[in-house]
């Protein structure tokens, strides 16, 4: 494929934009280092741009995972004031940097074309089969409420 050809690819619930050769890092995967992982693509963009379900389970993106890190530490203050009150607490988050190494598949143009010239007939047929526009019933007019009785004192 040609190297303008990238995928939105689904990762531990975050979308990410790769290309063969790109690393990116992913929340905490279970797999080793060194281990090949199939990527979920969302879209694919090479000559034609895949988005449909049938195109896509064509395409694969395979990445290696290249390490296991931690990000940086984010520093959390709680702080209530008059009151004596302070709290710091900290997080690193559990991360694994991920080389995609393969992105492959793809849908042909000659396909969606042939789908669409197919369709037009089908379309027509349609718009012959409806009935003429009928028009709607007219409404009958409400008959005016009697004015309530008033109490006699």
């Amino acid at each position: 494929m040609a190297t303008d050809t990238y995928a939105v690819v689904e990762v531990g619930g975050n979308q990410h934009r790769v290309s063969e050769g790109d690393f990116i890092l992913v929340d905490r995967m279970p797999d080793k280092e060194g281990a090949k992982v199939a990527l979920r693509p969302l879209m694919l963009r090479g000559k034609d741009v895949v988005l449909d379900a049938k195109g896509l389970e064509k395409v694969k993106v395979e990445a290696t995972v290249r390490g296991h890190e931690r990000g940086e530490k984010i520093r959390v203050f709680k702080f209530k004031p008059k009151r004596g009150y302070k709290r710091t607490s900290g997080h690193r988050q559990e991360l694994t940097r991920l080389e995609v190494t393969k992105i492959t598949g793809g849908a042909t143009a000659a396909k969606p074309a042939a789908k669409k010239a197919d369709d037009k007939p089908a379309a027509e047929a349609k718009t012959a089969a409806k009935p003429a526009a009928a028009k709607p019933a007219a409404k009958k007019p409400v008959a005016a409420k009697k004015p309530a009785a008033e109490d006699k004192e």
